[in-house]
């Protein structure tokens, strides 16, 4: 069999939706309900936004824990920083009550979404999450499972290409296995 590349996988930067530094959290949700062009080619609905900047470069993305850990700010007062752990759940109580997060988080959202700029909110974008379209499936399948991803940032040379997302690497999976003759037990 031969090697599945990233670009056979990704989906393409003009298929995705992207919203420009100085939008608004409000519209970067708005911009991931209007992307036809995903939707309408069979694939799952996009779960992140991609953000560019004045020159329509590409600063990031923000997905569904930025959008709402913007809607609850004082995430930035954490003792520990924000990353997969072993939290217990006694400390993530304790974090709860001791900052006051999540009291009203959901009290004036519509106001709180129309103020958030998402120049603001977008995570600063690691080496980590970054791959080449002509890595392999492998390679990129491997990181993510180490590095802990549901995407990684595509690049073909020095630009941003696509976005491959767990979601289509597990169907493109799925698709595969049921395609084998599977021995019966």
């Amino acid at each position: 069999m031969r090697d599945i590349l990233v670009k056979e996988v990704m989906v393409s930067i003009s298929d995705y939706p992207c919203v420009d530094e100085d939008s608004t959290l409000g519209e970067a949700v708005v911009a991931m309900d209007n992307a036809p062009q995903v939707v309408g080619r069979g694939l799952f609905p996009p779960r992140a936004v991609l953000v560019l900047d004045k020159r329509g470069s590409f600063l990031g993305k923000i997905g569904y824990l930025d959008l709402l850990q913007s809607l609850e700010p004082r995430y930035g007062e954490l003792e520990a920083p924000i990353a997969p752990s072993n939290f217990t759940p006694e400390f993530i109580r304790s974090q709860l009550r001791k900052l006051d997060l999540w009291q009203k988080p959901l009290e004036n959202m519509c106001q709180k979404a129309a103020k958030i700029r998402v120049r603001d909110i977008v995570p600063k974008l690691k080496d980590a999450e970054i791959i080449e379209e002509g890595a392999t499936l492998d390679e990129a399948i491997h990181r993510m499972i180490i590095e802990k991803l549901q995407s990684l940032l595509v690049r073909k040379g020095g630009e941003f290409v696509g976005i491959l997302r767990l979601v289509d690497v597990v169907e493109r999976i799925r698709n595969m296995i049921k395609a084998c003759e599977l021995p019966t037990p």
